[in-house]
């Protein structure tokens, strides 16, 4: 099933992300996390690639076994730093042999040094999709607090336009701390005619040691009660993945409140904090799914 038609049945979704690991010897200890998170059964999961696309073959197979074990629609990402476009048309033809009908197209981190490759941007890669598979259910990033390449807010969504143009069916944003930022940023996209839906990113801090590494990596505004959370409770490991996992159910709540439906949870990993939203969230999500159908 494509991700656009659970995007647009006029329901919500609670979709997982998982990453694949950068070695073999990793594989099957994110082999076990991840078959635990798709028996959650959310409405689909994502499979990231590594650094400049450097695990794209774990990615590919994770997806496939994912998908045929858990019959859950399962969304590849595809990135085309450091890819030629013999490399793109390879990888689109091992994911339709394996029936992968969802893909989330990413220029992706340049690496150090810069490196080859024959698209530029996204949306150079996502209209080369576009004409080589036009079945494809096609997703692409954005970012509520403008991309950290971009010269400001303006010009991110102008690109995020030309995105959405060159054939994207749905957007995930970048995670936020801050709700009221998400808010502002859809209704400087809808006035800007970006019409396709969105599923907002939320990740679960659940350890301080991780706070710096998500704040660097994705340029994200820390709110006074994140960082006051932070300061509390980072001591004792398992105080703050408490904290951690209740504020992002606080944000997922906040969002559902103000019509906010499709959520997508970075578990990073972890199956029991990817167990901890759902059943946090278990009557909400109830409720909302029958407001959906009345």
């Amino acid at each position: 099933m494509k991700v656009s038609e659970l995007l647009n049945a006029g329901r919500p979704t609670l979709s997982f992300e998982v990453f694949p690991p950068k070695t073999q010897e990793k594989l099957e200890s994110v082999k076990s996390s991840s078959r635990k998170i798709a028996a959650l059964q959310p409405d689909f999961m994502s499979v990231t690639y590594g650094a400049a696309g450097g695990t794209r073959e774990f990615t590919v197979d994770m997806v496939d076994k994912l998908q045929k074990e858990f019959h859950i629609p399962v969304l590849s990402h595809f990135t085309c730093v450091s890819s030629t476009k013999e490399q793109v048309r390879e990888m689109l033809d091992s994911m339709k042999e394996r029936n992968i009908e969802n893909v989330l197209a990413l220029r992706g981190d340049v690496p150090e040094g810069g490196g080859k490759t024959e698209y530029l941007h996204a949306a150079d890669l996502i209209r080369e999709i576009r004409a080589l598979n036009p079945d494809l259910c096609i997703g692409a990033a954005c970012y509520p607090e403008g991309h950290p390449e971009s010269a400001d807010k303006n010009e991110d969504i102008r690109y995020l336009k030309e995105k959405v143009d060159a054939g994207v069916d749905f957007l995930t944003s970048q995670m936020f701390f801050q709700t009221e930022l998400y808010y502002r940023f859809l209704y400087r996209i809808r006035e800007a005619g970006i019409g396709v839906p969105v599923c907002a990113g939320i990740m679960p801090v659940t350890s301080a040691a991780q706070v710096k590494r998500v704040v660097t990596m994705s340029n994200a505004y820390v709110p006074q009660s994140f960082s006051a959370m932070v300061d509390r409770f980072g001591g004792s490991k398992e105080a703050m993945k408490e904290a951690g996992i209740h504020y992002a159910v606080n944000q997922i709540m906040d969002l559902l409140a103000n019509g906010v439906t499709h959520i997508h949870v970075y578990t990073m990993n972890q199956p029991s904090v990817a167990l901890r939203i759902k059943e946090e969230l278990s009557e909400i999500w109830k409720y909302e799914v029958s407001r959906s159908l009345t």
